[in-house]
């Protein structure tokens, strides 16, 4: 299959996405190609109304930034959050397990491209298909308003 790179630096893995995933709207991104093979980052539980399990998972780039304390993220960072909804375990009472998926979504680091939003592009997907453009119209908004001093990124490397 051909390969679209939305993110390529020599000292970070590329971030390509099939050829089939369609981009998403505003920011252009697409599903990386291997996001599921990239490290984690961290886990979260997202409380009612979503009632969701996350895990945020980073390329390369993301992860040496991490360690290093490096902010701002270099361009070629990429995150990603998969969600699923929060679900009781019917083995084990007092465990949370992973229900149906809900979204995976993307932030890719590029600051000319992204100039406008903080040098980041953003991504939703649900199953496999982008999220409408007034979702879109949401990313930018939220993270400027809450983690700006963070490089708008909520999430921070587990212990």
């Amino acid at each position: 299959m051909k390969r679209l790179c939305i993110a390529a630096l020599a000292l970070a893995s590329s971030a390509c996405a099939l050829a089939d995933s369609a981009p998403s709207p505003i920011y252009g991104v697409t599903i990386p190609d291997g996001y599921r093979q990239w490290e984690l980052v961290a886990p979260a539980q997202e409380a009612d109304p979503l009632n969701e399990l996350r895990v945020v998972l980073g390329n390369s780039a993301a992860l040496k930034a991490y360690r290093e304390g490096k902010l701002p993220f270099p361009d070629g960072t990429v995150l990603a959050k998969l969600a699923w909804k929060h679900e009781q375990s019917p083995e084990f009472k007092t465990a949370s397990i992973p229900g149906a998926a809900t979204t995976v979504q993307f932030m890719v680091k590029d600051s000319k491209k992204y100039a406008s939003t903080g040098g980041w592009g953003f991504g939703r997907f649900i199953n496999g298909k982008p999220a409408d453009e007034a979702q879109h119209q949401t990313c930018f908004a939220c993270h400027q308003a809450l983690v700006k001093d963070r490089d708008y990124v909520f999430t921070k490397l587990a212990p």
